[in-house]
């Protein structure tokens, strides 16, 4: 599938410390240690319907560490995924009475469109599930043979995934058992499905129905399951042991416990990546921003409404990305009245020194994204520019650079 385009990425003179993130499983922030190459797989859309701001946050958070990874001199192999065949976007598109391929078609189109927008590095392969069903089809068939993955007797043979073909299992999460029930029914799971060993153990391929996509496999026609999609996708791009694993925090448990369990099934590895990375949640009215609840900014509605990107974008990092946070008309005001100040600064012939404040911002944003530091350095700067002036001519276009390099905003 044809990824958006990218954004030009200019190059800043010398390099940052290290890159320290939080890892979900092991509940502590952490160097990354990627080798030459920095390997890294985020979990894409479902599309059957347009891109929200929370989706806008995750994307926003690993292009960062996309960015710091391109500053620190590593190349960058970035898979992402398209979850263009699931039980929403048929849902969807029934209700919509349109084809569930045309539906999401139009969808993808315009999140491309909103990360284009938004400035958001694009992956180096954008895979649909539909173009990854050889690849799902060649990982069931591992699982069954090596005993990790059962069909279930009936008119539907869907084929599971034993929760318990791991030693590790839930190690990622960390939650126990009640609470992974309770988040599997939530999130997608089928827990009193009849004919299961277990009722945590997770859909692998889904035997085929009349009226539903399906395609001929080894063990019957049908559709993958939701995680075995990303552990296929993943293990064949990317191979094990990659550096970062990321997406939304509500991804935890079970989409990411899960594409992990059955990417260490086959691999017999104990982590499949080296890092667990999670972004927290936007919130809008009182509640979490999401689909089902309807309460959706859409970043396609703001740049209607004549936003522009660059203050979305600042709007988003202005809280830091591990953290649930609340959208509001104040945070959009208060990001337009900083790219305007941030250009009016860098728009000047002259401003004080900018190596100590490109030091900082690569120094606070190396540090877990601190986002919130970052951002107040340059309105230090910005304020001593406007306020006091200067005399390093080359300081304006140095802080421009940097501000478009490691966070992507474009002044």
């Amino acid at each position: 599938m044809q990824s958006w385009s990218a954004p030009a990425v200019p190059v800043l003179p010398g390099h940052g410390p290290a890159l320290r993130l939080y890892d979900t499983a092991d509940r502590q922030v952490r160097p990354v240690s990627p080798g030459p190459t920095a390997r890294m797989y985020v979990c894409g859309i479902t599309p059957y319907d347009a891109t929200h701001l929370g989706h806008a946050a995750t994307y926003l958070a690993f292009d960062l560490i996309h960015r710091l990874w391109l500053d620190a001199g590593h190349q960058v192999d970035y898979v992402q995924n398209v979850t263009d065949v699931d039980d929403p976007l048929l849902e969807r598109a029934e209700r919509d009475g349109v084809s569930w391929e045309s539906l999401a078609a139009s969808q993808v189109e315009l999140f491309g469109t909103d990360m284009t927008a938004l400035r958001v590095l694009p992956p180096r392969d954008y895979v649909a599930a539909t173009e990854a069903i050889a690849e799902v089809v060649e990982v069931v068939e591992k699982m069954l043979a090596a005993g990790s993955a059962y069909a279930v007797d009936g008119d539907y043979p869907d084929i599971y995934f034993r929760a318990d073909a791991t030693e590790q299992f839930g190690y990622e999460s960390g939650f126990d058992r009640a609470t992974m029930l309770e988040l599997f029914a939530e999130r997608g799971g089928d827990p009193d499905r009849a004919g299961k060993a277990d009722p945590l153990d997770a859909l692998l391929w889904r035997a085929a129905r009349p009226g539903e996509p399906s395609w001929a496999a080894p063990f019957g026609a049908g559709r993958p399951g939701w995680h075995v999609e990303c552990a296929a996708i993943a293990l064949s791009r990317l191979g094990s042991g990659l550096d970062v694993q990321g997406g939304g925090s509500d991804l935890v448990f079970p989409h990411h416990e899960f594409s992990a369990a059955h990417a260490e099934s086959l691999t017999g590895e104990r982590r499949f990546a080296r890092h667990y990375v999670h972004a927290g949640m936007i919130g809008w009215d009182g509640h979490k921003m999401s689909k089902s609840r309807g309460n959706l900014v859409l970043v396609s509605k703001l740049r209607a409404q004549g936003t522009e990107p660059a203050a979305i974008r600042l709007g988003l990092l202005a809280g830091h990305y591990r953290s649930d946070r609340f959208w509001d008309d104040a945070t959009l005001q208060d990001a337009v009245a900083r790219l305007h100040r941030w250009r009016a600064a860098t728009s000047l012939s002259a401003g004080p020194d900018a190596a100590d404040v490109i030091a900082r911002v690569r120094r606070y944003l190396a540090d877990d994204l601190d986002t919130g530091k970052a951002l107040a350095a340059l309105d230090g700067w910005t304020t001593d520019a406007l306020e006091y002036g200067g005399h390093d001519t080359s300081a304006p276009a140095l802080v421009s650079t940097a501000v478009d390099a490691l966070l992507g905003v474009e002044l």
